[in-house]
């Protein structure tokens, strides 16, 4: 990246700030990039948050921290740290990391992340018997039949399409989210548990990690707040890469589970994903003196991105993600 498409970068990042409202400013028609000075770091840097600090009525040190995470997130932008009262060092990249990309690419889609084509187009009938169980099975699978284009149709007639294993008895006592799980989280062919097991709040029991690992993540944002640092998709030498696969392979999970009408294959990859990130998120935030970094950032990002996809499946799901547990 030269100078000149640099320069473009960071008024793209300030017209970003403004049009989301975080500047009240009139974006500049030029901002100057030089090698940083004494003091400074990176590749470049530039003095545009003390030059809008005036205008927009806030420090230039806070002014900094708005556009980090928005230059940050920018091709060709490795690292972006703040210096002295206000200036923005850059670091340039010759290429993203593939968690990097990873991240970005959830952050951009969101809940949508996993959606595809696989089934674009297509009516999925669904005969299901008069059972509470079948028809919780075909709720889910309605939902996530429509991640993947398709439209599920649920009926009530013979043949019969979607026949789990009933539940031995009435799993409403457990509660919504509860009663959900224990119906959709084993496979069809097997007879699901209606216990107390599903309520307990302690590491043998799998819906629990997973809305944990959620509200965790969540608690990891709160306190981010705090700190005044937010999430940047960067490389993360030291993430498990038990996580980082199993956001990947999220995607090929959720066409699968719609695919074979099968919410279990979620359910379970669910609790993978919760597995990994639970022993990663104590390391997203700085401790002790430390400062926030450019690798605190990037673990952020990777632990909101995991956040994504717990909440998201849950929701396909039809459970609730809690950002407090």
């Amino acid at each position: 990246m030269t100078p000149v498409e640099l320069s473009r970068t960071v008024l793209r990042a300030v017209r970003r700030a403004v049009d989301a409202g975080e500047l009240d400013v009139a974006v500049p028609e030029r901002v100057v990039v030089t090698p940083p000075g004494p003091g400074g770091c990176g590749d470049y840097a530039t003095n545009v948050a003390l030059q809008l600090a005036g205008p927009a009525g806030q420090p230039p040190a806070l002014v900094a921290e708005i556009l980090v995470p928005l230059l940050a997130e920018c091709a060709g932008v490795e690292d972006v740290v703040v210096t002295g009262p206000g200036f923005l060092n850059i670091s340039l990249s010759s290429a993203s990391s593939p968690t990097a990309t990873l991240v970005g690419e959830i952050r951009r889609l969101g809940a949508g992340y996993g959606h595809g084509d696989a089934l674009a187009g297509q009516v999925v009938a669904l005969r299901v018997p008069y059972d509470v169980r079948a028809e919780v099975v075909a709720d889910a699978v309605v939902r996530i039949v429509a991640t993947q284009g398709g439209r599920g149709e649920v009926e009530h007639g013979e043949p019969v399409s979607l026949r789990p294993v009933p539940a031995p008895e009435d799993p409403a006592p457990l509660g919504p989210d509860a009663a959900q799980w224990a119906l959709l989280h084993p496979a069809a062919h097997d007879r699901p548990r209606i216990t107390a097991d599903h309520l307990v709040q302690r590491e043998s029991n799998p819906l629990f990690r997973v809305r944990y690992a959620h509200a965790r993540v969540r608690a990891v944002g709160r306190g981010a707040g705090r700190l005044g640092f937010g999430a940047v998709p960067g490389d993360v030498p030291d993430a498990p890469g038990g996580l980082v696969t199993a956001l990947a392979d999220y995607p090929r999970i959720l066409t699968g589970a719609a695919v074979h009408r099968a919410p279990d294959r979620l359910a379970r990859h669910l609790v993978t994903v919760a597995d990994a990130a639970l022993p990663f998120l104590p390391t997203v935030l700085p401790h002790g003196d430390e400062k926030p970094s450019a690798a605190h950032r990037a673990r952020f990002a990777l632990a909101e991105a995991a956040g994504t996809v717990l909440a998201g499946g849950l929701s396909l799901l039809g459970i609730d993600a809690p950002d407090h547990l």
